[in-house]
């Protein structure tokens, strides 16, 4: 029995989702470690915003069908529970936020997680990681796009949206005295 030959046309959208499937998760793993605190949130921000454009792209294309209508065993999934724990210790009390449960068709509020999103969001990623590790470029694309499409898009686009909202409120909400200082000390060279 001879290997499934891989469809044409998905080597280069399968390699730039890949290259942003890396970045997300190497940005993760730092603000997660506790080495990028003080840039975290922006950080983040960039790097949610960033998953969400490629998302959209992959999002719109047409539907990607694999060669086998099964999906080949991915192998374990990834332990990425030592990341949503650094998440939640550094965002503290900021983790937890009000979301609503579908804006289309509910307004029933619920709770949410920013660092369980931002895992759930990478455990989708990664899975689809393996597969275009493995060669099955195809299979990695399918994945990408449906699980963008059925949970790791709308998690992101909700991360995204809470992200911006505690940068705002750290930048805007500063005391107004404050911020003059810090922009006199920065003027003077001085801490």
């Amino acid at each position: 029995m001879s290997e499934p030959v891989e469809e044409e046309g998905w080597e280069q959208p399968a390699a730039q989702m890949h290259a942003e499937v890396e970045a997300y998760l190497a940005a993760l793993e730092q603000v997660a470690s506790g080495a990028a605190a003080e840039t975290a949130l922006p950080l983040l921000l960039l790097s949610v915003g960033q998953l969400c454009a490629a998302g959209a792209r992959v999002g719109a294309l047409v539907d990607v069908v694999p060669v086998e209508r099964f999906e080949p065993d991915a192998g374990p999934d990834a332990d990425l529970e030592t990341v949503r724990e650094g998440l939640h210790e550094l965002l503290g009390g900021l983790d937890d936020y009000c979301d609503i449960e579908d804006p289309v068709i509910s307004t029933q509020v619920v709770p949410g997680s920013l660092s369980a999103d931002l895992v759930a969001v990478a455990a989708d990623l990664e899975h689809g990681r393996t597969h275009y590790l493995a060669g099955r470029v195809t299979e990695a694309m399918w994945w990408w796009q449906f699980s963008y499409l059925s949970s790791w898009g709308e998690r992101a686009a909700s991360a995204l949206r809470v992200l911006l909202t505690l940068l705002a409120h750290v930048r805007l909400d500063a005391d107004d005295e404050q911020v003059m200082e810090a922009e006199l000390a920065a003027l003077h060279g001085s801490a």
